[in-house]
């Protein structure tokens, strides 16, 4: 049986690409010129606010004054978990060295890089666990630099929260300035900054097309599309839960693909029934997003058996995929593409989003078919290197003089001959190259 729509996506989550693309560069090439008196100039066109860009101590104490006591002890609880979880991530890296042949070790290290910048999301929504998730990271993966970034609302600044969150968490510096342009003061090192080696973190189409760009002078954690939301479901999941998962994710924004997939048709019908009402139930600033998601990008998708199920949701590479079926442990050895994976309807994504200790920055447009989500190892090097005794390094001379002749690389080749002869005078090799 091949997979039956009973509800398909009217649209893909594709920004104006091509005008997104002249605008950012046209920023980035300004700032860059421009420094810090360009920046600012675009802080206050976008961001309209023009105080204090780096926070003094004095403010963030002002600011950590203003989040409600039962708000800090949510944030320190959250903090906690992804600490814990990613220090547990920290320790499978492992510095190694072996001997390759006798006489030859080589060895890999994990180096952590100097600056992260962490962008933080300010605008619709104030993202404090994002702030937990981006500077948490880049602290306990040993950062010398953290800069938490995150626009600042006209006549206000940053969140209060935010600035708690990225406090406690170990950010260095917090930057209050959005967009285009804080990417790049992190990544330029203005305003007596180091210049970012990784920016992080989630943004709008316009942050993620500024990271794009800058992608290769500096490190980014992913190319981020709009977040996505997938659902597999059979007919013992219960469709209102279901539904509100699916409704809960479309809320991100008007773009945001949520998919259903499941192999029982009663279950699909009901969840089409629900998310419509639960909709019209959300706050008006809520509603708009989810309507238009639900309306022009989600799907429900109808296959024979949990084997086609499976299959169709790797298909799709789902930035979040939840799992409210029985057997669930067949569930996780089978699947293989995602970003995150919730299992049981015991956990949701919002979990993940806000508190449960996985991070939430993850891959999104399918791109979990090839990578992981934000971790401790986005911000390490695995690095290797090698030392030899003159008689381990025999072997690996003789084929290296070999190997560079047949490519064609004489000036490689020797750098082996030299020591060969300085090791080993008299002796005589064969290290032609021979097809």
């Amino acid at each position: 049986m091949s997979i039956e729509y009973l509800k398909k996506a009217q649209l893909t989550p594709k920004s104006d690409a091509s005008e997104t693309k002249k605008i950012v560069r046209s920023i980035l090439d300004d700032i860059e010129a421009g420094g810090d008196a360009a920046a600012l100039e675009y802080a206050a066109k976008f961001d309209k606010y023009d105080g204090e860009v780096l926070l003094s101590p004095e403010a963030i104490e002002a600011a950590v004054a203003l989040v409600p006591e039962k708000l800090k002890a949510d944030i320190r609880f959250a903090h906690t978990n992804v600490k814990k979880f990613a220090e547990a991530q920290k320790a499978t890296l492992k510095d190694i060295e072996v001997e390759v042949v006798p006489g030859l070790i080589a060895g890999q290290k994990s180096i952590p890089v100097h600056a992260a910048g962490c962008y933080v999301p300010g605008g619709r929504y104030s993202h404090i666990a994002s702030a937990i998730m981006t500077v948490t990271t880049a602290k306990v993966a040993g950062c010398k630099h953290i800069v938490a970034c995150s626009p600042p609302r006209p006549g206000v600044g940053i969140a209060p929260a935010i600035i708690y969150a990225a406090h406690i968490c170990g950010a260095d510096k917090i930057m209050a300035m959005g967009g285009v342009q804080g990417v790049a003061a992190m990544t330029f090192g203005l305003f007596g900054l180091p210049k970012a080696n990784i920016l992080v973190g989630p943004g709008n189409q316009f942050v993620a097309e500024a990271k794009r760009m800058l992608f290769g002078r500096v490190g980014i954690d992913m190319i981020a599309g709009p977040t996505d939301s997938l659902v597999l479901a059979d007919g013992k999941a219960d469709p209102m839960i279901v539904a509100t998962d699916l409704v809960g994710q479309a809320e991100h924004g008007y773009n945001s693909p949520v998919w259903l997939v499941t192999d029982d048709r009663s279950l699909a019908e009901e969840v089409m029934r629900l998310v419509p009402l639960l909709i019209d139930d959300l706050p008006e600033v809520n509603r708009d997003n989810a309507t238009a998601a639900w309306r022009d990008y989600a799907e429900v998708i109808l296959c024979a058996d949990r084997e086609e199920m499976a299959a169709t949701s790797d298909a799709y590479a789902p930035e979040h995929l939840t799992v409210q079926a029985e057997d669930l442990d067949w569930w996780l050895d089978r699947l293989s593409c995602y970003g995150s994976l919730f299992l049981g309807e015991e956990t949701t994504v919002a979990f993940g989003d806000k508190a449960s200790g996985t991070n939430h920055v993850l891959p999104t447009s399918g791109a979990a078919t090839y990578t992981g989500g934000l971790s401790v190892h986005k911000y390490m090097k695995i690095v290797t290197w090698q030392r030899a005794t003159k008689e381990g390094s025999r072997p690996v001379a003789e084929a290296t003089a070999r190997i560079s002749r047949l490519e064609g690389m004489e000036g490689h080749a020797r750098t082996a001959d030299i020591r060969l002869r300085k090791y080993f005078p008299g002796e005589n090799f064969d290290l032609s190259a021979e097809e």
